[in-house]
């Protein structure tokens, strides 16, 4: 098929949609932009058409001509087919152009007639190829694209090869796809020119995989589900649309524990070889395919006596990629075990799983296989299920306990103990700390539907509520029903009131009900000795106080962390462990916070807790961040974020943080996108909270950006925000600093005094260091604006120091960085040097290109004259004025302590600043800078 100039792909190939491949996507444009060739290979069903089709809608509209073909399998054997397919329609447009016996070749190999082929006509059809290509070259680009190449005819293949071999420059490229199945590729490129570039399509990652089912309209799926689809798929992104297809067409899900149901369409493409296998071949790989890790020893024991030679056959026809010797039996794809699993009728599904409940010997194991292979309620079953539920929860994989405890809920006859219901509850309560928050809440909301007792229905309803997370709007009329249904009961209503202290916080914005809501619920659940949401509120009612500034908070923490403890309290997000890492971190206790919620991380990962692992990864990348590892916090943070999209978990605060962490150690540009984006979700669900921290990360991104009007926009909107909610304490959102030296740049000064002096009090009176070494920093910036240059180096060096000494590492830089811009500003020379070093140190790339724009910026010096026999402090002229001082009160003959007393600064500070003159003065000790003083020659 040919194409003019008008050429354009259908809408849903454009470049934006190519979901997984952007970077393999950017490498293949940048290759055809260059003049260069493209060949994409990869697996059947992997996206290399897509991909392909996205390339060639790009780069269509810049070539006069698009030839192009997309041969079939059953049409391989027709010599010159593919051929036919590119040159037919421009055989007019060149025929003048070519000499009579490559025309007549040609003609004849096209059409038929004359039986052309490659033995008899040789040389001339291979030049009239050659030939006929640079004839459409010679009037502007010509793009060849040639889809499915594995299936070219010999013939065209070799013809494509001679003329792509000999093109040179001619401006012609060549677009191809090949499948490939773990072959090597490199014969293909016969068929292109010599530089083509060969990009591989792999599997696609869970998440890629998401955002395709998402696109192709396959929403809403539960993130278990996307899991099983993905494994399933192997990746495949055609396998994935066509089980996604099957889910969406199937009103009856796969039982817990069942493998997806694979459409016929899927089956009849993988299973293509599987009428080869014996009878008894197929059902020993049923019973690989309904084992978690099959191996030959529990084919064995699961009755498959010739286990061996029947995996060395399957081995043989490309179903197995397992050495027949090898003691795991592992498919060639997982898309074959779902398959197989999904062609065989139930009976030998059940059969299969009746062996292996047997046979494996992992007690989970063999309770789910018991489950598959039983028909209706069963008392026992139900028990081991339960059993195995727990054990798996001890295990740390709530996600599988989850699924048991729903195979336990459909085992059980109705007046069983436990209760169905019962099962129903905690199995969505495990899918809560799975982070699987769809399945839970249509778990919740079946229970609902179901029982009338009191306390299933006040669990329930808490389930709704959990999986709102910060979103409470969305299910604030649930909790009216949540306490007309938990009565009188201090249990029941101990859950509802722990509950609606996230509601006053989230919701109301109201600090001082929520810390009396939190102390209720901890009083009621007290009284009904249910001492894990005692636990958990006293937590929560600590971390409110932390936020308030409120002098009872250290007192509520150790009550929090009082025996008897609770291990599920221990390592929550919400528990008195977490409260002490804020308490900690807020504190300027930067090593202890790191070792707390490092512990804390490490816990909930053994556990399978992915809720808080989600908010511990923030916590360590939130230390980092402050320690100026800006670096390592950027991969947490942006490690946080990408759980958090999974699992829909804390998508605003993961969002926040690594905004801060792209500022500091990433892309300016995308902190600034993450930072909107996380205000705009934050408003949407009513969250005031994170308005606040999502617009106090915008007005860092700003500033850091070099905004400052916008900076000054969106931080004054925090100081309003968090006024009115009542925070009080600024180590929770560490703006202020930022709000006042954005309104120094904008000359706002009277307004930037009176943010450091209000908040200046509230950090005196918690006793926040960092927060006043950067009030002091950002004050000399008001100082030098007022003239004060002095006064405002002294305190800008003093801050300097104490971030140094607390382990600021990013905020100490940003005192060097302001102390030599501000001494650039002065009439002595300046280097960004400290600067730029410390900024290295931490890895601070968008500060270092701010760093490298001053020094571009500043005026060139003039060389520094010879400094042999300098005139007293005339001499000393090349110094800034705090070098000046120091260096006049050493030739004075006082000591460092001496220097700090009198100049205000620390002994640490006389030090740095000592250093600093010995360098610039090139020199060794102070007895040089009173030689020097006294006019002698140093030596």
């Amino acid at each position: 098929m040919t194409v003019r100039r008008d050429f354009k792909e259908p809408a849903r190939c454009r470049p934006d949609q190519v979901i997984g491949r952007e970077e393999l996507f950017t490498a293949a444009r940048e290759q055809l932009g260059r003049g260069g060739s493209v060949l994409l290979h990869g697996p059947a069903g992997i996206g290399k058409s897509t991909v392909l089709r996205a390339l060639a809608g790009e780069y269509g509209g810049a070539a006069r001509t698009v030839l192009r073909c997309s041969p079939t399998e059953s049409e391989s054997h027709l010599p010159f087919l593919a051929l036919a397919d590119l040159l037919g329609l421009v055989l007019d447009e060149v025929s003048d152009r070519l000499p009579a016996a490559q025309l007549t070749a040609l003609e004849s190999a096209l059409t038929g007639r004359g039986e052309s082929t490659l033995q008899r006509d040789g040389l001339a059809l291979r030049l009239a190829v050659l030939s006929a290509l640079r004839a459409l070259a010679d009037s502007g680009p010509v793009l060849v694209v040639a889809d499915d190449l594995q299936w070219l005819d010999p013939a065209s293949a070799e013809l494509l090869g001679f003329a792509a071999r000999r093109l040179g420059d001619t401006p012609v490229r060549m677009l191809c796809a090949v499948r490939t199945e773990g072959e090597e590729y490199d014969r293909h490129l016969r068929a292109s020119p010599p530089d083509t570039l060969a990009v591989r399509l792999g599997p696609l990652s869970r998440a890629q995989m998401s955002a395709l089912l998402d696109h192709r309209g396959y929403t809403g799926l539960p993130r278990s589900t996307v899991r099983d689809i993905h494994r399933t798929s192997g990746g495949n992104a055609l396998f994935a649309l066509e089980l996604g297809r099957a889910l969406a067409e199937n009103a009856t899900p796969p039982r817990p524990g069942e493998p997806l149901p694979v459409p016929t369409s899927l089956r009849a493409l993988v299973l293509n070889r599987l009428e080869m296998l014996s009878e008894e071949a197929r059902r020993t790989l049923l019973v690989a395919s309904a084992g978690a890790r099959p191996t030959l020893a529990l084919l064995h024991a699961a009755g498959r006596d010739n286990a061996e030679a029947e995996t060395a056959q399957a081995a043989e026809l490309g179903l197995l990629a397992t050495e027949p010797e090898g003691p795991a039996v592992r498919f060639a794809h997982p898309m074959i075990s779902a398959a197989l699993y999904a062609e065989a009728p139930a009976q030998e599904r059940r059969a299969a799983h009746a062996a292996l409940s047997t046979a494996a010997s992992d007690p989970i194991e063999r309770a789910r296989h018991l489950a598959l292979a039983t028909t209706g309620t069963d008392p026992e079953v139900a028990a081991r299920l339960a059993g195995a539920a727990t054990l798996a929860r001890d295990r740390g994989a709530p996600s599988v306990a989850a699924q048991l405890s729903l195979l336990a809920a459909r085992h059980t006859p109705a007046d069983g103990t436990p209760s169905p219901d019962v099962l129903r509850l905690a199995a969505a309560e495990d899918a809560i700390t799975a982070g699987e928050l769809d399945l839970a809440r249509d778990i919740a909301r079946e229970v609902l539907a179901r029982t009338a007792v009191p306390a299933e229905r006040v669990r329930a309803w808490i389930a709704v509520i959990e999986t709102a997370g910060h979103a409470m709007t969305e299910v604030d009329s649930i909790f009216p029903q949540a306490l007309a249904d938990a009565g009188d009961d201090p249990e029941l209503l101990a859950l509802v009131h722990y509950q609606l202290t996230w509601r006053a916080l989230l919701v109301e914005g109201d600090f001082d009900e929520a810390r009396r809501e939190a102390g209720y619920a901890a009083e009621l659940a007290a009284r009904a000795g249910d001492r894990y949401t005692e636990l958990m509120a006293l937590a929560f009612q600590a971390q409110i106080e932390t936020l308030m500034g409120h002098p009872d908070a250290p007192a509520t923490i150790r009550r929090a962390l009082e025996e008897p403890q609770d291990p599920r309290v221990a390592c929550h997000h919400n528990g008195a462990g977490y409260s002490r890492f804020r308490w900690l971190i807020m504190s300027d206790q930067l090593p202890e916070a790191r070792a707390a919620v490092t512990a804390l991380l490490r816990e909930v990962r053994r556990h399978g807790w992915v809720e808080s692992e989600v908010h511990f990864l923030r916590g360590v990348a939130e230390t980092e961040l402050h320690s100026g590892h800006c670096g390592r916090a950027l991969d947490l943070a942006r490690e946080s974020l990408r759980l958090a999209r999974d699992t829909g978990i804390g998508e605003v605060a993961s969002a926040v943080l690594t905004s801060l962490a792209e500022a500091a150690g990433g892309e300016v540009d995308r902190a600034l996108a993450l930072a909107r984006e996380a205000v705009e979700h934050a408003e949407e669900v009513g969250d005031q909270m994170y308005v606040s921290r999502a617009l106090a990360a915008l007005g860092h991104a700003q500033l850091v950006a070099g905004d400052t009007e916008a900076a000054v926009r969106s931080l004054r909107r925090v100081r309003e925000v968090e006024q009115s909610l009542g925070i009080t304490d600024p180590a929770r959102g560490r703006w202020h600093g930022d709000l006042a030296e954005a309104l120094v740049r904008c000359g706002e000064l009277t307004e930037a005094q009176d943010v450091i002096d209000v908040t200046r009090e509230l950090a005196q009176r918690l006793d926040r260091e960092s927060v006043l070494a950067v009030l002091d920093r950002a004050e000399a910036l008001v100082r030098a604006a007022h003239g004060e240059q002095d006064a405002a180096l002294a305190q800008l060096t003093s801050a300097q120091d104490r971030l140094a000494k607390l382990g600021y590492g990013l905020e100490e830089a940003r005192a060097a960085f302001a102390l030599a811009r501000l001494r650039t500003s002065g009439s002595g020379p300046a280097s960004y040097d400290e600067a730029a070093r410390l900024f290295r140190r931490c890895r601070a790339l968008p500060w270092l290109r701010r760093v490298e724009a001053a020094t571009a910026a500043r005026p060139a010096e003039a060389a520094p004259a010879p400094a042999a026999t300098p005139d007293g402090l005339d001499g000393l002229d090349g110094l800034a004025s705090m070098e000046r001082q120091v260096a006049a009160l050493v030739m004075e003959g006082a000591t460092n302590r001496e220097i700090a007393a009198r100049l205000f600064i620390s002994v640490k500070t006389v030090e740095a600043t000592l250093t600093r003159v010995y360098r610039k003065l090139g020199i060794r000790s102070r007895v040089d800078i009173v030689r020097l003083a006294a006019g002698r020659r140093t030596t």
